[in-house]
């Protein structure tokens, strides 16, 4: 499978770490500062690379100008991402994890916040940045804050809300998700009732995506995790699926229904539905993939899993790509607007500004695009790159 297409202007900072222990390697990329500060999550998966995390970088400056609105609290960041090279259910990971989070220290210290991607989750993070010596994962946007002390408790009450079993913080992303889905369909006049989806992944992002579509009307008929594809087109039981989840999203088989199919890892992407959400890892989706497809809309809940010469393809035999900038950037903005204080610690309010912020960008992007002629990736990085040069005119230029 081919890598992705890489981005013509050079980081303000890349940098590749090997452990002493196992050789393994870890990288650090800030692709660009605002107000001195960046932010982006930390990965973990065999065969992560420079490039990799580069790409995923780049995306953060994009991801984080989307929601920059100059009446608002939160005011974006800079763009940055952290990746390791390592199977997280290896034994070995969480102490590399720490060791990794020891080296670039004085990045989380002084302009890299950072939190839970794929293959982490928010508690590890934690944890292990504890233990190599920081205060916070986010600390370096402290010194941004109005009140540091009131920041800091409300954005921990938040983490601490449930609903229904799963945390606030888990189910931010998924309300997002799911709601650039129910824009798009809106938008063509599709119904929720009777709109299949198939997704790769569930995990943090993959099992809030199906829980909040599925109480929308939609019907989840295919889920693939790491031990293959679980389908039933008659719709599956999405909240039986998430309760029997293990800490990596990996389903216990004992609870699927006489109805429900096991079948390959792959089928999802071949699988009856108008919907498609690769909710897993990057780069899912190439020219051969992209064949097998029959889906109307692909939401990229993950980042960068619809490689460029797909997407080419799947654009033109009319196949919508919802961008990941958009798509999942609500996880990222549910963190910066409860800390700055746009909203507090209540689940109601934070999926309400979710929703509006996000269908407001989704509709930003998909007028643009249809008026542009082009991909809704394309207007996406048009508006991001306007509103990128709204925030150095405001704040100055930090290369």
């Amino acid at each position: 499978m081919t890598t992705p297409v890489r981005q013509t202007a050079a980081p303000f900072v890349s940098l590749t770490w090997t452990d002493d222990l196992t050789g393994r390697q870890g990288f650090l990329v800030v692709d660009r500062l605002v107000r001195g500060v960046c932010s982006g999550g930390l990965r973990m998966r065999e065969g992560c690379t420079l490039e990799e995390v580069t790409g995923l970088a780049r995306g953060m400056s994009l991801k984080e100008a989307l929601h920059y609105d100059p009446r608002a609290r939160y005011v974006p960041l800079g763009g940055a991402k952290g990746g390791i090279d390592c199977d997280p259910r290896d034994p070995q990971a969480y102490g590399l994890l720490v060791r990794y989070l020891r080296a670039v220290r004085p990045y989380v210290e002084s302009c890299w916040t950072t939190g839970e991607d794929l293959g982490l989750t928010q508690d590890l993070v934690d944890r292990a940045a504890a233990e190599a010596g920081l205060v916070s994962s986010v600390q370096a946007v402290y010194p941004l804050l109005d009140d540091e002390t009131t920041a800091r408790a409300r954005l921990a009450d938040a983490f601490a809300v449930e609903v229904d079993g799963i945390g606030l913080d888990e189910l931010a992303g998924g309300c997002g998700v799911a709601e650039a889905v129910l824009t798009a369909l809106d938008r063509a006049g599709v119904p929720y009732t009777g709109t299949r989806v198939s997704l790769q992944g569930l995990g943090t992002m993959g099992g809030a995506t199906a829980r909040f579509l599925t109480r929308a009307g939609l019907s989840v008929v295919a889920v693939a995790d790491v031990k293959g594809t679980i389908a039933n087109p008659a719709g599956l039981d999405v909240e039986a699926l998430l309760a029997a989840r293990d800490g990596h999203g990996a389903v216990d088989r004992s609870v699927l229904r006489p109805g429900d199919r096991e079948l390959p890892g792959d089928a999802w992407l071949s699988a009856e539905a108008e919907v498609l959400v690769p909710a897993a890892v990057s780069y899912a989706i190439g020219v051969e993939e992209q064949e097998r497809i029959g889906a109307r809309w692909i939401a990229e809940a993950a980042n960068m899993p619809v490689l460029p010469e797909a997407e080419a393809l799947l654009h033109a035999r009319g196949v919508s790509v919802l961008p990941d900038v958009v798509v999942n950037s609500g996880t990222n903005a549910w963190w910066w607007w409860t800390l700055f204080g746009d909203i507090g610690a209540d689940a109601d309010e934070a999926f309400a500004y979710t929703r509006r912020a996000m269908r407001t960008l989704v509709e930003l992007v998909l007028a643009r695009a249809e008026a542009d002629g082009g991909t809704p990736r394309a207007a996406a990085h048009a508006v991001a790159e306007e509103r990128l040069t709204m925030i150095k005119e405001r704040f100055g230029r930090h290369r």
